[in-house]
């Protein structure tokens, strides 16, 4: 189940834009281009083909202005447009093999940038994550169902490659997010709180990532917002449990976004039975305003962007010491998050970034004793990027935090407030050189220093990949990553530094003609990690093989992808007694995601399956040096979801339905047990399960003033 529930699904559904490129690259035979970048140099406008070789997207800009269609083994192929903010005509490429160097190929953003983040990457689309089917449009839920990635249902956060959730940070246009998570209690899923339709693409890397993200040991989570709206329109939203209404408006160079969303779970309690006794059923409500200008032809753009969330629940909880017996608890959570970003072109050759960001958030619980845990931060970040010659590219930049933490604990006997305040600053310089024809590599490194550890850290990075041929390719990353401890435990610690750890992996990938596969071997190395009472003297190792396989060619109109993982990994941290596997990481995860789309009815309709192997966890009853040897039963869930597109009093609807769970699998997490062992001596374990063995959920997106023409849907469209 997850808590958190759709939060304006879709805000509106939006079709125009400025100006519509579209068509299809091919090969001199005229076989398709799976892959292609198609884009317009000097702004962020493009796209990648997809496995017929089409392409389509949209841009603000105007004049004259070069189109580039760059393919990994090819020329590169360069037309002149006149963007007149019409719609351009289907355009036809073909582009030859190449004979010569590949430089410009192997430099230029995409599934195949060599030595680039997305090289390791999997790049979701916002309707990816919308539609599949076990994640109710939950963008870490999406994730949960790739490679490399460790299904958490007692939390709903991200684990990646053996790294707890802390390991994984979020970043919003370059800007850290504080709090991407939904405020919850121990053992009930939050959800990210971001709606997957903000952003052009959602970019998930499992590690090895470039220097100019830091503070993440294990994988970063690159979230980059649409441009300017594409129109005027107004979208309502109808959930079971809740009501959303979007507003947008779009003037020629700026548009105005602002929305409001109220979710209440009563209608859900009271027909699904709950293993939680509820007093209060969870509520939230969201505001959320967006603002987007076009300041240049060459690209430029600012952005702003704010999110307001309060959120409230109350439960009867099991006691820490009896788990038999039962409290009240309340939680009441605020949370602010805001960021105002800028990227244009200067002095012709240089790609300026500039950004600032807050966060906020306060969380309250109340059960017979008050713990307030309050954070916020603000950010500034700036880059600089510009290519040096024809066969070296150079980025740089830097950036200042200031956050403080503080944890208020009062009951009838006791009280301590603790107050953590943090100055942290951060550069990074970062280069991309081409060896030779077929070979890249990236050198980057980053350093950092904490007032609150008074510590600097230095940081190298190294990624290469190598060309195998026009559609595959291998590759390599090398580097360290450090991150600061979790504030909850430096409260209780003194004179450490930084956690760290150190990467290496090796991956093949080769796409061609709608399919996608690829295999990717990895090892960390975990040092200085916190250890209670031992300051950072905890170490570890995570190892493994993530597998990947995405097909959209196969079926008509359909689309699927496989994924699996094998995970090795052990740990010496926190209280462990020794080194153990820790309890949120599985040998073996497997998944399956489908999509299909049937033209003739006006439905997509996706399907999902999900196996992770059984969790250990600590079991009291047994000798200690058996410490995290239980395992939990194996996992399953078999989750779908229905789209249906239709008019409503003529206006474009759309209506969507999703259950998670569908068979009623017992899903067990792991067990919890009393600090005491009972009159006989033994310790009672009771299940960490999800509230209900199911969720679902029905929503009604309402487009005002724009309507639906079924000649002219596709299964894009969905």
């Amino acid at each position: 189940m997850k808590l958190w529930l759709l939060l304006l699904l879709f805000p509106a559904f939006q079709s125009n834009a400025q100006t519509l490129l579209q068509g299809r690259v091919t090969d001199t035979r005229g076989e398709a281009l799976p892959g292609a970048n198609v884009f317009l140099p000097g702004t962020y406008d493009g796209a990648t083909t997809d496995g017929t070789g089409r392409f389509s997207f949209t841009t603000t800009v105007t004049g004259e202005r070069n189109l580039m269609v760059l393919f990994l083994g090819c020329d590169t192929f360069r037309q002149t447009l006149n963007l007149d903010g019409k719609n351009m005509s289907e355009l036809t490429i073909r582009i030859a093999e190449s004979r010569g160097e590949l430089q410009e190929v192997v430099v230029t953003a995409g599934n195949f940038e060599a030595g680039s983040d997305r090289k390791r990457a999997t790049i979701l689309s916002s309707l990816d994550i919308a539609l599949a089917a076990s994640a109710s449009a939950d963008i870490a839920g999406a994730i949960a169902m790739l490679p490399g990635v460790t299904r958490n249902g007692e939390s709903g956060q991200i684990l990646v490659r053996g790294g707890a959730a802390y390991e994984t940070r979020t970043f919003m246009d370059g800007l850290l997010v504080q709090n991407p998570y939904s405020n919850t209690v121990n053992n009930l899923p939050a959800r990210n709180r971001f709606s997957p339709f903000l952003f052009k693409g959602t970019v998930f890397s499992t590690g090895g990532y470039s220097a100019e993200y830091g503070q993440a040991m294990s994988s970063a989570l690159i979230l980059n917002t649409e441009d300017l709206a594409p129109k005027t329109a107004t979208g309502i939203t109808l959930l079971s449990v809740g009501a959303g209404l979007a507003h947008t408006h779009r003037w020629e160079r700026s548009s105005v976004s602002v929305s409001g969303a109220y979710n209440n779970l009563s209608p859900y309690l009271a027909l699904v039975p709950q293993e939680i006794d509820w007093l209060k059923a969870p509520a939230s409500g969201l505001g959320e305003f967006t603002y987007r200008r076009q300041t240049s032809e060459q690209g430029g753009m600012l952005k702003v962007y704010a999110n307001m969330n309060r959120s409230d629940m109350q439960m009867m909880f099991p006691d820490d010491e009896q788990a038999e017996t039962f409290h009240p608890l309340r939680l009441t959570a605020d949370n602010v998050y805001a960021n105002i970003s800028y990227r244009d072109m200067v002095d012709k050759n240089w790609l300026l970034f500039a950004g600032a960001a807050y966060s906020f958030n306060n969380a309250l619980t109340d059960a017979g004793f008050e713990n307030e845990v309050g954070q916020q931060s603000l950010q500034a970040r700036f880059s600089l990027a510009r290519p040096l010659g024809a066969s070296w590219r150079l980025k740089w930049g830097g950036e200042f935090l200031r956050g403080r933490y503080h944890n208020r604990y009062t009951d009838s006997t006791f009280a301590v407030n603790g107050i953590l305040d943090e100055n942290y600053g951060s550069v990074f310089a970062e280069t991309d050189v081409f060896l030779t024809q077929k070979l890249v590599g990236r050198f980057g490194v980053r350093s950092e220093y904490s007032a609150m550890l008074d510590r600097t850290n230095v940081a190298p990075r190294v990624s290469m990949a190598y060309v195998l041929g026009k559609n595959e390719q291998v590759s390599m990353a090398f580097g360290k990553f450090y991150q600061t401890p979790e504030y909850e435990q430096l409260l209780y610690a003194s004179d450490v530094g930084f956690e760290n750890a150190t990467h290496l992996m090796v991956n093949y990938q080769r796409m061609q003609n709608g399919y996608v596969f690829r295999v990717e071997a990895y090892r960390k190395w975990y040092d200085e990690l916190l250890k209670n009472g031992a300051g950072n003297a905890g170490s570890g190792y995570a190892q493994g093989v993530d597998v990947f396989w995405r097909d959209n060619k196969t079926i008509r109109r359909g689309d699927y992808w496989v994924s699996y993982s094998y995970l090795d990994t052990r740990r010496d941290w926190r209280d462990f007694p020794q080194s153990a596997v820790p309890d949120f990481a599985m040998k073996h995860s497997f998944s399956v995601a489908y999509k299909q789309f049937f033209p003739k009815t006006n439905v997509a309709f996706s399907a999902s399956y999900a196996f992770n192997s059984g969790r250990p966890y600590y079991n009291p009853n047994l000798p200690s040096d058996r410490f995290n040897t239980s395992l939990t039963p194996a996992y399953h869930d078999i989750s779908a979801t229905l789209t249906y597109l239709t008019n409503l009093w003529g206006h474009f609807t759309v209506v969507y339905l999703s259950v998670t769970n569908l068979p009623g699998f017992r899903q067990v997490f792991g067990y919890e047990y009393p600090s005491q062992p009972g009159p006989d001596g033994f310790y009672q374990a009771a299940p960490v399960t999800p509230p209900a063995k199911r969720f679902g959920v029905l929503a009604v997106i309402v487009s005002i003033g724009e309507k639906y023409d079924k000649d002219e849907v596709t299964g894009d469209d969905y």
